[in-house]
């Protein structure tokens, strides 16, 4: 979700509000004009992306050193059952070495379960703490999923370890005929368009990954914005702002209830993707 603004002017109706809102810290200082821009940065993304990389790592960490053998918790019950679930889906999907795949995907799980619970902090909370700290930080979204840039850059990643395990697995020069001779056969007339259709696969494969998470996201955090609007229409103790009220905290709730579902369920099918892309590395046509 995103901050207030410091030392700018407050936004003064609701679309500028959720603009404001959805406007990421970024090295230029001003909106993203352009859906791809390799100039920016955006610091926000990279910093909560870190951060939650790092509060997975430390809870996996924290679990490992307190294993215990006899009656576990709660927590190592839990942990014990996703690293059994993530074992299981890829023994069923890549059919060869996964010494690296299945702690991939275990680490690609929590990750984006940690940046999609992001969205759950209150909407203006980080914007007053910012201001309370007297920070000059104009824009502040803390949900990299819902940044497009996040999902594209994992999605990227993906992409990477496609093409490392083709050439790994099926070695150049059986990758390298694969692209010309998939799927329509090895004739030398048909390589332009065995070709352009493998690398359309490619890249569809890493779009729709990535978009997928990100349209997601992008969605929840939209709604949540919608939601603070009921708040922010306070006037006083009169009885439309009571029902906005009581209104926004209903479905505040709800929405915060579902969206639990929606954060889990988005970094599973990540995961889930990630492993059959790379399953399908291992395979030949």
């Amino acid at each position: 979700m995103t901050s207030e603004v410091v030392h700018h002017a407050a936004p003064e109706n609701a679309s500028e509000y959720i603009v404001h809102h959805l406007t990421n810290m970024n090295n230029t200082g001003e909106a993203q004009k352009n859906i791809v821009d390799f100039t920016i940065v955006n610091w926000d993304t990279v910093f909560f992306s870190v951060l939650t990389g790092f509060l997975g790592l430390f809870l996996l960490w924290l679990v490992s050193r307190k294993v215990t053998s006899g009656v576990p918790g709660r927590l190592q019950m839990a942990v014990e059952s996703l690293v059994e679930m993530v074992e299981e889906q890829s023994k069923s999907i890549v059919h060869g070495d996964r010494s690296f795949v299945a702690p991939l995907a275990l680490t690609i799980f929590v990750w984006v379960a940690f940046m999609n619970a992001m969205d759950l902090i209150p909407v203006d909370l980080v914007g007053q703490l910012i201001h309370v700290l007297g920070l000059n930080i104009p824009y502040t979204r803390v949900v990299p999923t819902a940044d497009l840039s996040g999902p594209m850059g994992m999605a990227f990643g993906v992409l990477i370890l496609m093409f490392y395990y083709s050439f790994k697995i099926k070695g150049v020069g059986g990758f390298v005929h694969e692209l010309f001779s998939a799927p329509f056969g090895a004739k030398w007339y048909l390589a332009p368009f065995n070709f352009s259709l493998n690398l359309i696969e490619f890249l569809a494969k890493s779009v729709s990954l990535g978009m997928r998470l990100f349209g997601n996201m992008f969605a929840g955090e939209l709604v949540f914005l919608l939601i603070a609007l009921m708040g922010a229409a306070w006037t006083g103790w009169n009885a439309m702002s009571l029902v906005l009220a009581a209104t926004q905290l209903f479905a505040g709730s709800v929405w915060a209830l579902f969206h639990i579902m929606v954060i889990l369920l988005q970094a599973f099918i990540f995961m889930m993707l990630t492993l059959v892309y790379v399953g399908q590395a291992h395979e030949s046509h």
